[in-house]
């Protein structure tokens, strides 16, 4: 097993990872009643065993089972989830666990974080992506008509348990989906984690446990000096800005996962980021040539019906990141050195994704 803390004073809290970790849950846990929220698909093959692991260690527990799909990250979904965990008579020391990918993680800390003013709630990520990326840092959210995540909070968990035998179920077009987070991590800031990836597959135990490490301490240390993303927490956005508009192009289906849309979003910032003079054709291509070798997308076209460049603008002023009105995008100098630029005119951005379209 390895472990990480993500340091924010009294509200630290611990990142395992490793393989078979369910036996670790119970020290974490208060023996007041705990709740589960699973999607669907990770209940039909995992539930049970966490449900015995509790029942072992006399941990009283309920579940409740979602639909699986990004369509859950919703008012709707928020709000049934909120109201069971009241009709569980939950007491603020209670801890809800969210078992499941990206959208239960998401949607379960927010509700939390609302419940009785905020209770314990612990990550069970069942996803790669997931357990390198959403379920560390305390961003929870639900989707809006207007964008990705816009109606949420920052709530942090009290542990992240990454067990990466949840993996060995996982379909390989959700693992490479993760597989793009992960690679993000090198782009941004860590060159040689970069190429450590370009060396090493992650077939094996071995590589896949010192990934996700590696990835979860990357984001572990930007939360730490940038808990509500006033600046350095920004770069983990890297590829976003662009995927979360081929995404709402998409309507947040299962026809563009969140994984794939970063994975063409980094290759466009690098595209672009080229276009505008910051980084060489060299770097742009030999990221686009590992893509293609890693079977990451690199051609937003396909997935969409048409390729609107108005649209996908419209859909980038809604995005997170933007400050006084201007967009604020992410860019790349080179590979491992990403940065924010706040200076991107939008008559620019316009020509680079008609001509994109061509």
């Amino acid at each position: 097993m390895k472990k990480l803390t993500l340091d924010l004073g009294n509200r630290s809290y611990d990142i395992l990872i490793g393989d078979g970790l369910f036996a670790h849950l119970p020290e974490y846990l208060p023996l007041k009643k705990t709740a589960i929220v699973v999607d669907e698909n990770v209940a039909n093959l995992h539930l049970e065993k966490l449900q015995a692991e509790l029942d072992k260690n006399n941990i009283s527990h309920t579940s409740k089972i979602l639909p699986a799909g990004e369509g859950t990250k919703s008012f709707k979904y928020l709000e049934e989830v909120t109201e069971w965990l009241l009709e569980q008579k939950i007491e603020r020391n209670s801890t809800v666990i969210a078992f499941g990918g990206g959208v239960i993680g998401d949607l379960v800390g927010f509700a939390a974080s609302m419940a009785m003013r905020g209770i314990n709630f612990i990550q069970i990520p069942t996803t790669l992506l997931a357990q390198v990326d959403s379920s560390v840092g305390g961003k929870t959210a639900i989707n809006s008509r207007y964008g990705k995540n816009l109606i949420g909070a920052f709530y942090q968990p009290k542990l992240v348990l990454a067990d990466t035998s949840l993996l060995e179920t996982l379909p390989e077009r959700e693992f490479l989906s993760g597989y793009a987070e992960v690679v993000k991590y090198g782009l941004i800031d860590n060159a040689e984690f970069f190429q450590w990836l370009t060396e090493n597959c992650l077939d094996n135990k071995e590589n896949l446990q010192q990934a996700i490490y590696e990835s979860c301490k990357a984001k572990a240390e930007i939360v730490s000096a940038d808990e509500r993303e006033a600046g350095k927490r920004a770069l983990l956005n890297f590829g976003h800005t662009f995927g979360h508009a081929l995404e709402a192009e998409t309507g947040f289906s299962d026809k563009l996962l969140h994984g794939e849309a970063v994975s063409l979003g980094m290759l466009m910032a690098f595209k672009f980021s080229a276009e505008l003079g910051y980084c060489s054709l060299q770097d742009m291509k030999k990221v686009e040539e590992y893509f293609v070798k890693s079977d990451l997308p690199t051609d937003p076209l396909k997935y969409l019906e048409e390729w609107n460049a108005e649209k996908l603008v419209e859909h980038m002023r809604l995005d997170k990141k933007v400050k006084n009105g201007k967009m604020v995008f992410i860019l790349a100098r080179g590979i491992g050195e990403a940065f924010i630029a706040e200076d991107v005119e939008e008559k620019t951005l316009l020509n680079f994704l008609r001509n994109y379209g061509h």
